[in-house]
């Protein structure tokens, strides 16, 4: 089982690829029944003259019929659904179509006994060319009805396509910025301190191994550990001046977000919050997750004479922005707001979780890198 972008449940592998809706999903279920009776009044109406007198014993026994056509079809295709999706597409509508169009002949043929049974088949009957008629419609019905969900599918498809091509040209946006940041940093340091430079490019090294495979969603532990990477490089330039303490609340091991989310953050926190102020400043990042949603706070001091580049954060912003909203929807905020000393950046995204362990196993591997770097 997996799950999709907006946190629903796929309960095949690839089945959000196949054309047919899951008919065994009660949402499914539901509009079966309700275009089933849509479908029974649109035939009781094609056969009056006028709405006086209208004959509610003919639409009750169509809606029966149908009823029990399309139910019953839901139910086959739902038991077929797994082999089907095996099929290529055409074979699968193929099929689908005349499993439902041998249901209408079957039950247009059973319609007659069954009037007989209820002792009405005086008043309607059923004849051979009554059946053709129903197997005619619902031949017709049947293969608009496959040709939408066909269309319906390829729509998905490609806004599927554009939308791993949206999120890939964002993600490339901000792996060169921070890269081409972290070679500056690296080269101030070759002449002044070249044992750090080294260590600073083994760093830079295993930050760049992961921003490499860093496609789409990835593991906070994942995430986590690029940005400590990221500070080890910026503690070689702003040594002391910069400090950073991560507090773990409940974030279980199987949190995930999308990659370089949290690094660009920390970025802008320690290029507006630390850099310009001489002082000792520390970044405060917070992780909880409450059952429903992710939520990570990033705060920072606010410098008194920062270095204007309003334009370039806010390109940053948006661009972290627009990244949440095309995993997660509309439901995924970005904000921040400041006071007189404090800057604040909150992300919030909702995630639905398989139950788990939820021991925050990053937390741990963060305090012991902070420990070594002291």
């Amino acid at each position: 089982m997996r799950h999709n972008k907006n946190n629903n449940q796929v309960t095949e592998e690839g089945g959000e690829d196949f054309f047919l809706p899951d008919f065994c999903a009660a949402q499914s279920l539901l509009r079966l029944v309700i275009v089933a009776e849509l479908l029974a009044v649109l035939l009781v109406l094609a056969g009056v003259d006028r709405l006086e007198g209208f004959p509610w014993d003919r639409l009750a026994l169509t809606s029966f019929l149908v009823q029990w056509i399309v139910l019953v079809s839901g139910a086959l295709l739902c038991k077929l659904r797994r082999p089907l999706m095996r099929l290529p597409s055409s074979t699968a509508a193929a099929l689908s179509f005349m499993v439902v169009v041998a249901l209408v002949a079957l039950f247009s043929w059973l319609a007659e006994p069954a009037l007989r049974f209820a002792r009405i088949a005086w008043f309607y009957s059923v004849s051979g060319q009554d059946i053709l008629r129903n197997v005619l419609m619902g031949a017709i019905v049947t293969g608009l009805i496959m040709r939408y969900f066909f269309l319906q599918e390829q729509l998905r498809a490609r806004q599927r396509t554009e939308l791993t091509a949206r999120l890939q040209a964002l993600q490339s946006r901000i792996r060169p910025h921070f890269l081409f940041n972290s070679m500056n940093i690296i080269a101030s340091l070759i002449h002044v301190d070249p044992d750090k430079a080294e260590q600073a490019v083994e760093d830079l090294s295993e930050l760049f191994r992961a921003s490499l495979k860093a496609e789409g969603e990835v593991s906070m532990n994942e995430e986590l550990e690029l940005c400590q990477h990221y500070v080890n490089i910026e503690k070689f330039r702003l040594g002391d001046r910069l400090q950073v303490e991560w507090k773990f609340n409940t974030v279980p091991e199987q949190v995930r977000i999308p990659a370089l989310t949290l690094q660009p953050l920390i970025e802008n926190a320690i290029y507006h919050g630390v850099e310009p102020r001489a002082e000792q400043s520390v970044v405060r990042i917070t992780l909880d997750y409450d059952g429903r949603d992710v939520s990570i706070i990033i705060t920072n001091p606010v410098a008194k004479a920062a270095v204007s580049s309003a334009r370039g954060n806010r390109m940053a912003l948006n661009n972290i922005r627009q990244r949440l909203m095309a995993h997660y929807g509309e439901t995924a905020k970005l904000t921040t707001h400041a006071d007189e000393t404090v800057h604040t950046t909150v992300v919030s995204y909702p995630l639905s979780l398989a139950p788990g362990r939820a021991a925050p196993a990053a937390s741990v591997k963060l305090e012991e890198s902070a420990e070594e770097g002291a």
